[in-house]
This record gives C-alpha cells, sequence and structure tokens, in this order.
C-alpha cells in the first residue's frame, strides 16, 4: 500500500440496488495491470494494487475509463489514456496490459477471452474485482445522459483510445488561453528535457486511493508529451468530432448583414442540427458531454476545443432558445451546470473525480463573456419559458458563486480568443463575394 493512502472502500446504502447490479451489472476484467498505476472510471480514481483484476457491479450504459502508469522515462507517470465503454446488461468486457504498447488492450485470442469470461461468471474472479462506487453514480448519470453507443461509435478515435499523445499539433499550433498557455510551456520544457537524456526510473490491497490534486491536468499532459514518439501506436488517433465553422460565410450579404448572421448563430445552430447530426438534438448533447468527459478526465485538449466550439454556438443564439428551440436550450442549461458542477471546486469540498483549474474558466475566457451576453438576452427579453429560465438561473447562480463572476457587469472579451464576436466589415464582405 502506498505511504498515506488508505484501503479501497466502497460504502453501499442501497442494498437492493446492489443485490441487483450483482446480477445484472457488468463487469471488467482487467489482466495484468502493473501496480501503482492510476486508474480511473468515470469520477472514481485509484492507485493500482496487486491484487486488482478490474471492477464489477457497473451500471448498464456509458461509462469512461482512464489510466496513467509509471513512466519508464524518468517521469512520475506517463500521459493519461482514456476510452468509452458502453456497457450492456450482465457484459463481461475482458481486457489485459500490453507491456510493449504500455496501455490496456482487447484480447487478441477470442477463445481465451471466453475462458475468462466465463471465469468472472463462475466468480473465480470476485476476491479481485472492485464493486463499482453507486453512490456517485447518479452524479455520472447527469454527466453522460445524452452518451449513447451511438455517440461513442461516431465519435471515438479508431482503436477508442483518447490520449493527448495523439495531439501534438494542438499544443504546436499554438496555445490560446492561459490554461494552454501553461500546458504549451510545460510541453516544451519537457521536450527539452527529453532531448538531453532521460533516465530510466526503476500491498495486498485491489486498489489504493488516490488523492485528487487540482490541477493536475496542464502539468501532467505537459510533463510527459516527451514520450509521445515513444509510445505512439497505431490504435491511438484522434475523435471524429464534428467541424463547426466559427464563420458563417454567405455570398450576397453585405457585410453589416454578414456580422448579424454571425453574432445570432441560430441560423448555423440549425444547419449544423439538420446537416450533422440528422435534425438530432440528443446527439448534439451526446457529443458536448463526450468532449467534456474526454477533456476533463482523459485531459485530451482536443476534447476541449470541441467542447468551448459546441458551448460558444448554443450560447451566440439569441432566437433560437426563446422560439424554435427553447426545449433544446432547456436541455442544455442544465447539462453546462452538470458539467460545472463536478469541474468546479467549490470552497470546503473535496469533489469525487478530477476538477478543473480555474485558469481554465479564467475571467478573460470565452465563457465568461458567452454566458454574460446569454443572460443578459434571457433578462430583456419579454417572454422567457419557465423550464429554460430555471435551468438558466441555475447555472447562473453556480457560477457567480464558486468563480466569483459578476455576470450584470460589462465584460471585456479576449480579441485573441477564436471564439470572439465576429465582425465582418464592408469590405471583407466584397472578398468573400469575389
Amino acid at each position: 500500500m502506498a505511504e498515506g493512502s488508505a484501503a479501497y472502500t466502497v460504502r453501499i446504502d442501497d442494498a437492493e440496488q446492489a443485490r441487483r447490479l450483482v446480477e445484472a451489472g457488468g463487469s471488467l476484467l482487467l489482466l495484468d495491470v502493473p501496480p501503482s498505476t492510476q486508474f480511473g472510471i468515470n469520477q472514481q480514481m485509484f492507485l493500482v494494487g496487486p491484487k486488482f483484476r478490474g471492477l464489477k457491479m457497473l451500471p448498464p450504459g456509458p461509462h469512461f475509463v482512464y489510466y496513467s502508469s509509471k513512466s519508464r522515462y524518468g517521469m512520475d507517470t506517463s500521459p493519461t489514456i482514456g476510452f468509452f465503454l458502453y456497457v450492456r446488461p450482465s457484459q463481461v468486457i475482458v481486457m489485459h496490459w500490453d507491456p510493449q504498447e504500455e496501455r490496456i488492450a482487447k484480447l487478441n485470442d477470442s477463445s481465451e477471452e471466453e475462458r475468462y469470461t466465463e471465469g468472472v461468471r463462475k466468480n473465480e474472479f470476485d476476491p479481485n474485482l472492485a464493486p463499482y462506487d453507486l453512490p456517485h453514480h447518479n452524479t455520472w448519470q447527469h454527466l453522460s445522459n445524452y452518451v449513447s453507443a451511438n455517440v461513442i461509435d461516431r465519435l471515438q478515435p479508431v482503436g477508442g483510445d483518447i490520449t493527448v499523445m495523439a495531439e501534438t499539433d494542438l499544443l504546436e499550433s499554438g496555445p490560446q488561453s492561459s490554461a494552454e498557455m501553461k500546458m504549451h510551456e510545460h510541453a516544451t520544457q519537457f521536450q527539452e528535457r527529453m532531448q538531453k537524456g532521460a533516465t530510466t526510473s526503476e500491498g495486498d490491497d485491489i486498489l489504493e486511493e488516490r488523492v485528487v490534486g487540482e490541477a493536475a491536468m496542464p502539468a501532467s499532459i505537459g510533463e510527459t508529451m516527451g514520450v509521445t514518439e515513444k509510445r505512439k501506436s497505431d490504435s491511438s488517433g484522434r475523435c471524429f468530432y464534428t467541424h463547426l465553422p466559427r464563420l458563417i460565410k454567405r455570398a450576397g450579404l453585405v457585410g453589416s448583414e454578414l456580422t448579424a448572421l454571425n453574432l445570432d448563430k441560430s441560423q448555423q445552430l440549425e444547419f449544423v442540427l439538420r446537416n450533422s447530426y440528422g435534425g438530432s438534438e440528443d446527439l448534439l448533447l451526446g457529443e458536448l458531454q463526450f468532449a467534456f468527459i474526454a477533456f476533463l478526465m482523459g485531459q485530451s485538449l482536443e476534447a476541449f476545443g470541441q467542447w468551448k466550439a459546441i458551448v460558444s454556438l448554443f450560447f451566440s443564439c439569441e432566437a433560437a432558445p426563446l422560439h424554435s428551440r427553447t426545449q433544446l436550450f432547456t436541455k442544455f442549461m442544465e447539462v453546462m451546470y452538470w458539467q460545472l458542477k463536478q469541474g468546479l471546486k467549490e470552497e470546503g469540498t473535496s469533489p469525487a473525480g478530477p476538477f478543473l483549474d480555474e485558469s481554465w474558466l479564467a475571467e478573460d475566457m470565452f465563457l465568461h463573456f458567452h454566458m454574460k451576453v446569454f443572460f443578459s438576452s434571457l433578462k430583456a427579453a419579454l417572454s422567457v419559458d419557465g423550464a429554460l429560465l430555471y435551468q438558466a438561473r441555475r447555472l447562473k447562480k453556480l457560477v457567480e458563486t464558486v468563480l466569483g463572476w459578476s455576470l450584470e457587469t460589462e465584460t471585456k472579451f479576449n480579441l485573441d480568443d477564436e471564439y470572439a464576436p465576429v465582425v465582418v466589415s464592408e469590405e471583407d464582405a466584397m472578398l468573400e463575394e469575389s
């Protein structure tokens, strides 16, 4: 057992729910995961002990697994790798540790997989399977209720692994926010260290609890980017996120008309829903949740960019929330509330699972400006749907309380941000037509 950590325990208050999950819950058998690997599923984060063989009593539905093993390159841990699972009732998923690629992978031998599956069903591995942490599952459902099996299939990379190791070009293209600048700085420093030459580093509990540290994301990504080429595998790739153009271009419109079109992006939202999601609002919300989870737990910079793009699109709409897409915006407000409630650390609390450093949501970031403008437009509207107004007020109260933001006063926007308001000049409009 690691010094200063306690044995992993789960308190199950609902005995009936526990009994149902013993019978109908899924199991994830993980073979040969190295001890001291940092392992997480949803909001749970642990250190692996020598007897750990996976988890049991997994509620059917989406789950996100992420882990970081001890680095062989002289650093504390390797870059985080994560992947989504959609667990079916009573399903047994068998995976193993690939020592060559240093990642969790599927078994290639189907007969061996079947043998292990039968072993799980016969409870042969039961003492080594940690029970899923049911008390926190309600929050996870709020974070992932739109992440269907279809959403995962649409978006996950080839092979399933989501890792910053496949995203080095995003760091090299130049940082946008202070948090991204910090990440870029750490990555550059570590790459310089790797060029100088890195040195190789060398209990009985199933799992050991990991104390979750604030702002682990920028440091852990940046400090381990140097191992990218060493550990990149064919199965590590980029997610298939929907392309969301920042600027709407339409021939025949003058500059003022293009500016109005880009300030209220309700028409762009309709276009995206129709052409990219087949009219399904839930697919769009599912991608928003997928990206947030991959960013917060999987430490993916690409996921942060997609989450930012979708959030900016929603908050840049004026007509849609009041008229054509009221129900969609009500659901969006609720999704944002639970994402920020999980991601933000309230004073005097110890949140379950990873959370955000405030530099990702600084006042000069896109979110502060967009929220202020959006809430101001709701306040000025003659009539607002009651459910939408309730969700908006709840979200507004959360960010004002936890972040100390004032959403009633004038806000200066960072004009270097790629999602700053777009003003199209007459000259630019003429260039677009030519």
